[in-house]
This record gives C-alpha cells, structure tokens and sequence, in this order.
C-alpha cells in the first residue's frame, strides 16, 4: 500500500500534472491540499477516468483538503470537530486493508506567517486541537497515517540554513515543540525514521531559485502510528514534480506500507 501527500498549490492549475502522477506512481491514497477551489467545482470525473474516487472539503481561493483513493473513502470526518474553524484544513477516512481498516488523514496545517502575528497564535490553537483530536483518533484507529503540510521544519537536518532560520517561522523551538508532542502520541516520522541522514526537503521557495539550489525546508509529513510502524517497509520524496512547468512550491512525499 502507497499512500501520499502533495500541497499542490491550487488544483485548478496543476490537475493534469496531479493525473500524470497518480497514473506513474499508482499510489492507493493520496492526500492533497491548497485545492484553492470550492466544493462544486472540485475535478472528480477527471480521477474516475483513471480508476479513482475522491473525498474533498474544498474552499475558494484559499485553502481545500482531499483524498483520491482507489477503494471507496469510509468513516469520513471533515475539519477537527473540536476547533472551530471555517478554514478547510482537514479531512480523515478509513480504507481497508490486510490488517485491518487504516486511518488516513490529510492535513493543511497553518503557516503561522511570523512569531509575532496573530495566525501564529491560531496556528499554536489549531496544533493544540489537532493533538487532542489525533489522541483520541489513535485510540479509534491504532492504524493510522497523518499526511500533509505541516508548515513546521523539526529540526535543523530539514532546514538547507539553519542558522537563517534559527528562530523563525517554520523552525521556531515553540513549532518544534509543537511537532514533538505530535510525536508523544505514539507517532513516527516515516521518512526521517528512515532517512535519519538525509535532508529530504519537499518546498522550496518560487524566489531566488531556491529549488535550482536545492534551499528547501521539509515540512511535508508522513506521521506513522507505532501500531501500523511495524508495516511501513519506506518513505521517501518525488523531486521530480518541482521540476515541472509551472509546479507546485511542494512535492510529493510517498509512505510505503506492506499491509
């Protein structure tokens, strides 16, 4: 089972270079965000063309969550139901497998924007709920996977200049904190558990040409919980997607499971 995040940054404009990804990698569910379009306009017939289903929770201009799947979405939960919220940010489902039903979520997390605003506030308040939520998720679900754009760099490894970065958004020690009671949970980093030496970078910023340069940060996530840990055979991150005409400033990060 492969499963996969990708914040491409408005589906609208990147929908063919999604299809082509989904057709080379043949992952079983991935989670997407930033669709950027509402819910009636979300492309559904053009993942049913090629053997897909969706589930989505979009918004115009900003924001959007999905999950294109082979099999048929269950258990659907839109947004965190203890967080009040009209930003669409997350969306869950379960889908079978061998071992049993597996949780999968697809997550947008805040940016947060700098130290000093007051989305870094919501974006501390959005965490605190996801971590409540995600406690009560895993004793649900004990196989489960959190996917998505964290917008949070746990460590200096994730970072190409740490010492730019130091104390800044996305590198903060208050964020790294954050990510590391996401952790307590019972949850596992899948690509750094298993690249610990690599940084495995998934943004780089559209200036300066920072992908040419490789000045990227790694805040795409595969969070693995302990009970499904055991399945997770490799993680890893497609750069080729960044070199695309017009990509999206993310790329795809794939969690292999054998289940």
């Amino acid at each position: 089972m492969k499963v996969a995040t990708w914040n491409v940054n408005s589906l609208r404009v990147r929908l063919p270079q999604v299809i082509d990804w989904l057709k080379k990698q043949n992952v079983d569910v991935l989670c997407l965000q930033e669709l950027k379009l509402p819910d009636d306009q979300f492309p559904l017939e053009a993942f049913q063309e090629i053997g897909y289903t969706a589930a989505w929770a979009g918004q115009r201009t900003y924001n959007g969550v999905a999950l294109i799947s082979k099999t048929k979405p269950e258990q659907i939960q839109r947004n965190l139901p203890n967080y009040e919220d009209p930003q669409q940010r997350l969306l869950a489902a379960t889908y079978p497998s061998s071992q049993g039903p597996i949780r999968v979520i697809s997550a947008y997390c805040p940016n947060g924007e700098s130290l000093e605003s007051d989305k870094f506030i919501y974006k501390q308040e959005w965490f605190s709920a996801l971590r409540d939520w995600l406690e009560n998720q895993l004793n649900d679900f004990p196989l489960l996977v959190a996917l998505g754009d964290y917008n949070i760099a746990p460590a200096d490894i994730d970072v190409h200049d740490p010492k730019r970065w130091e104390g800044k958004i996305h590198a903060s020690p208050q964020e790294r904190a954050i990510f590391q009671s996401l952790l307590d949970l019972g949850l596992v980093d899948a690509y750094r558990a298993h690249h610990p030496d690599e940084p495995g970078f998934s943004w780089w910023d559209y200036r300066r040409r920072a992908y040419q340069r490789n000045a990227g940060l790694r805040i795409d996530m595969g969070l693995v919980s302990d009970a499904l840990w055991s399945h997770c055979t490799d993680a890893w991150v497609d750069v080729a997607p960044r070199a695309n005409e017009r990509p999206s400033d993310h790329t795809p990060v794939i969690v292999e499971f054998k289940v």
